[in-house]
């Protein structure tokens, strides 16, 4: 198949060790802070041979089939992807996400590069089956799954995409205060801060705050309940409000919903300073959301394309 100027991307992430090396310049000096603290060092070594074998084999199957491009993961805001594009992140699932919405429907395919050392719920391919999969995507023979961002548009035009979640509120660990308005209903609150979750997401921070949300109802009632998990592809998203609290000029009757097609679901400022947006756990990508912005929060127009068979 001739696909012209359009190209595989393979995108890399940097290794404990190497984020290591950086930090203190050598390879020597990181073995001897890691075995200072008493850490195998080894350990640190086996991970790097088996993530640059997996990368070289995953790079030299993409080789057939196309011209081939490797980028780091820190590059990705300044990449610019081609309609036809066929994506490869080899890492963590974290890679897969922090790829994923810089797509719009090019195909991404995960790969696990050491399959003993991590799960991969959203890599399901090893280096050895890169070629395997990479010449059905190319031929468009390959299953995929359409993955539901979510967006968050503030009212000066700052949009901020995500695969995971959204995180609302304060940079610090004090609390956060807003208006918050859903379905029609608007009050002021102040909290530890809003999660927004994608179906992608569900099982991640926001299945962490519903946990808590149980355990606590079932010392206090004697009660079992769980939240309803969306589909990956789910055109809805959910949002739980952490630790609301009631007070003379708070409320805590919005805590926890769903965000469907239009739904009306806005968050004003009311903090004067270190109030930030955030997605996918990346906080050192935060829009500012201090007193007087207004963030309108929906799910995104742009699908991501997860390649699974």
């Amino acid at each position: 198949m001739d696909r012209g100027m359009n190209k595989v991307v393979l995108v890399t992430r940097k290794t404990r060790l190497q984020e290591l090396v950086r930090k203190y310049n050598t390879i020597e000096q990181a073995q001897f802070y890691i075995e200072h603290l008493g850490a195998d060092f080894s350990d640190y070594l086996r991970e790097e041979e088996i993530y640059r074998n997996a990368v070289e084999k995953v790079g030299a199957a993409a080789e057939k089939y196309a011209r081939l491009q490797r980028i780091d993961r820190d590059f990705l805001p300044n990449m610019i992807f081609g309609e036809k594009d066929i994506v490869i992140a080899v890492g963590q699932d974290g890679l897969v996400a922090n790829v994923m919405k810089y797509l719009d429907r090019q195909p991404l395919i995960g790969i696990n590069p050491d399959p003993a050392r991590w799960d991969g719920i959203l890599l399901p391919f090893e280096a050895g089956q890169a070629e395997a999969v990479l010449a059905k995507t190319v031929a468009g023979n390959h299953a995929a799954k359409m993955i539901t961002m979510a967006q968050a548009i503030t009212q000066d035009g700052q949009c901020m995409l995500a695969v995971n979640d959204l995180f609302i509120g304060q940079r610090t660990h004090v609390s956060a205060r807003y208006d918050i308005t859903w379905n029609r209903r608007t009050e002021h609150q102040s909290s530890s801060g809003i999660i927004v979750s994608t179906g992608l997401g569900s099982t991640g921070w926001y299945r962490s705050v519903i946990t808590q949300a149980a355990g606590i109802a079932h010392a206090f009632l004697g009660k079992e309940f769980s939240a309803s998990r969306l589909s990956w592809e789910d055109d809805r998203l959910t949002f739980v409000v952490r630790e609301p609290f009631p007070s003379r000029s708070t409320r805590t009757d919005i805590v926890f919903g769903e965000i469907a097609g239009k739904d009306d679901f806005r968050i004003l400022s009311q903090m004067s300073g270190n109030g930030v947006i955030f997605s996918d756990g990346i906080e050192t990508d935060a829009i500012e959301f201090n007193a007087g912005t207004e963030v309108v929060i929906r799910t995104a127009p742009r699908k991501g394309m997860l390649v699974v068979g």
